[in-house]
């Protein structure tokens, strides 16, 4: 049955679980918030963006209070249609396994005890073959015991199997360390935490989240939850104070695994700026140093070999913190459900994983315990407003006839390097002179082509981390406005003063890559500017389709990409004063 004003609700619910959102009906924006607490974006073609509602989407809803009503109330509201019957049963079905299965703690040491609360739960957990290994039936009915080590399988197979488990068997504590959060930095500026960064602290170790979405909610009534679970905010959102915060709320001994050594350093100079911990308290644990002090920050890289797995295992630490955990090795999967028994936080601008593996980080690290809006710190000036600019390149003849010679092997790649791109890199470096500029892209030989036309210094990950870390800092300070910059440079890079990111070429269609990049760009500027993101693409081939498919996720956060055609004469020499004329626009 067709609504009235159907017009202004921007939904259509399709029988599969399908969500499409109409993007120019009056409704997009309301929808596309509520839609973001419970759904995952797919694709954005055109005007109706394709969303979808998956198990563990619905899981971290109900973990943040969300209650299978209000999820259909959400839908109904937006619907342009009526909604199917069989999307409400999955719904309802879905939600209400989350708080079927709950994993106590006996205070046996050494066994747990898993309770199902209802009679499916139960049959489900006595049918399966993978499940008996681990366990054995308790005396009370609907009940079995585990060995302590089995929590971690034990959550990552029941989640395999769609029944998610509430744990609130408890940590050990690790061995005390006072924290104490300065006032005033080190460099004289005036620091406190900002109300959404305590608000996710308090959600973290309560097992809740205040404000998720565009719906705040109590935390579940389960018992004692809090201690583990995922934190996202936007990039340039301030993760690493809310891990800081972390460890001030719980004092102990804290692990924090991080990207890459340019990050672990930048935890460790954060940790000694705002908080009163000496050198002597911080350790880094990279390839270039072995320190394990009562914090200790390593690379995810270290941490994934056994012989530093071990040594981590056996440290007194409480608090083990993931930075950018959507990017958790599979090799430390196993690692990590060996270390239920600690506080775990991870922490991420987004919880997608191209490899469909979001519930292995769920099931391990936890729920979403807290979340905001990208759009939502950029409208209260905690992030800046950025502008996002896609600008469609046509490839020079001799390209297109060497793509043909070779029936289309390795096109993507030869398209995503047209030589084409450089003058319009060249062309944006003079529009914005006087602004730091990132040039950042996949293929080595595309960047070092760049940075030999423009002068810059080029990053790469053969550059030692020692000049890795002069080169930052010169652009932060402005020696040097440009860098070009690989991979090396999408995660963890706190380079505050950085206006502009102009992205030639990218991972096939990583959304996770494409939210990282803009990423780059969104500390506040201390003039107002807006952050300026563009992305340079060869129309009409699987460039232009992987671009679009990168985009989904910033579109899901409410970022709009404005499309142009890059039409310059290509003897046409590139302009040298910042009022150059920009690109015709389509």
């Amino acid at each position: 049955m067709k609504r009235d004003h159907d017009h202004a609700r921007a939904l259509i619910v399709q029988s599969d679980g399908s969500l499409l959102v109409d993007v120019q009906a009056e409704g997009y924006d309301k929808a596309r918030m509520d839609l973001a607490s419970f759904a995952q974006i797919v694709k954005t073609p055109g005007n109706l963006h394709t969303y979808r509602i998956t198990p563990v989407s619905l899981w971290n809803a109900a973990a943040a209070g969300w209650t299978s009503k209000q999820v259909k109330d959400v839908l109904t509201r937006h619907a342009r249609y009526d909604v199917p019957d069989g999307v409400f049963f999955t719904i309802e079905k879905q939600m209400a396994r989350w708080g079927q299965l709950v994993l106590d703690d006996l205070g046996d040491k050494g066994r747990l005890r898993l309770t199902a609360r209802d009679e499916d739960a139960v049959d489900a957990v006595d049918k399966y073959d993978s499940l008996k290994k681990m366990l054995s039936p308790a005396s009370t009915e609907g009940a079995w015991l585990l060995a302590a080590e089995d929590r971690g399988n034990l959550k990552q197979v029941l989640s395999r199997l769609g029944y998610p488990v509430i744990d609130c068997a408890g940590y050990t504590d690790g061995a005390p360390l006072p924290v104490a959060l300065r006032d005033v930095s080190t460099k004289g500026e005036r620091f406190s935490m900002r109300p959404y960064q305590t608000s996710a602290v308090e959600a973290f170790l309560h097992g809740g989240s205040i404000s998720s979405g565009s719906i705040g909610m109590e935390a579940p009534a389960h018992g004692h939850v809090g201690g583990h679970g995922v934190v996202v905010l936007p990039c340039g959102g301030g993760k690493t104070i809310v891990g800081i915060g972390a460890m001030a709320r719980l004092g102990m001994h804290t692990l924090i695994l991080a990207t890459g050594a340019t990050a672990v350093r930048q935890w460790i100079f954060e940790i000694l700026d705002k908080t009163g911990l000496s050198e002597n308290d911080v350790g880094e644990y990279t390839g270039q140093k072995k320190q394990v002090r009562p914090v200790t920050v390593a690379t995810y890289q270290i941490a994934t070999r056994q012989r530093h797995r071990m040594l981590f295992e056996s440290q007194s630490f409480g608090l083990i913190i993931y930075d950018e955990v959507h990017l958790l090795p599979a090799p430390l999967f196993r690692t990590t459900a060996y270390l239920q028994a600690r506080r775990r936080l991870g922490m991420t601008a987004t919880l997608v994983r191209e490899d469909g593996r979001e519930a292995e980080v769920f099931s391990l690290i936890g729920p979403k315990r807290y979340e905001l809006p990208w759009r939502a710190l950029e409208e209260d000036g905690w992030v800046a407003k950025a502008r996002c600019e896609e600008i469609r390149v046509e490839p020079p003849p001799s390209l297109l006839e060497k793509v043909e010679k070779r029936r289309d092997r390795d096109a993507f790649r030869l398209f995503s390097e047209s030589p084409k791109k450089d003058e319009v890199v060249e062309h944006l470096v003079c529009k914005h002179r006087g602004q730091r500029i990132l040039i950042i892209g996949q293929y080595l030989s595309q960047l070092r082509r760049l940075a030999r036309r423009l002068g810059a210094p080029l990053l790469t990950g053969e550059v030692p981390q020692d000049e890795r870390d002069v080169l930052f800092r010169d652009f932060r300070e402005g020696r040097r406005p440009i860098l070009v910059v690989s991979r090396v440079a999408n995660f963890s890079v706190d380079l505050p003063d950085a206006s502009v990111c102009i992205q030639v070429s990218g991972l096939f269609g990583s959304r996770q890559e494409e939210a990282q990049r803009l990423g780059r760009i969104l500390r506040p500027k201390l003039d107002g500017r807006e952050a300026l993101f563009y992305t340079l693409v060869t129309p009409d081939t699987r460039e232009q389709h992987f671009a679009l498919a990168r985009q989904r996720f910033l579109t899901e956060q409410g970022y709009r990409y404005v499309i142009s055609s890059w039409r310059k004469s290509s003897t046409e020499k590139p302009p040298r004063e910042p009022s150059a004329p920009f690109p015709e626009a389509r």
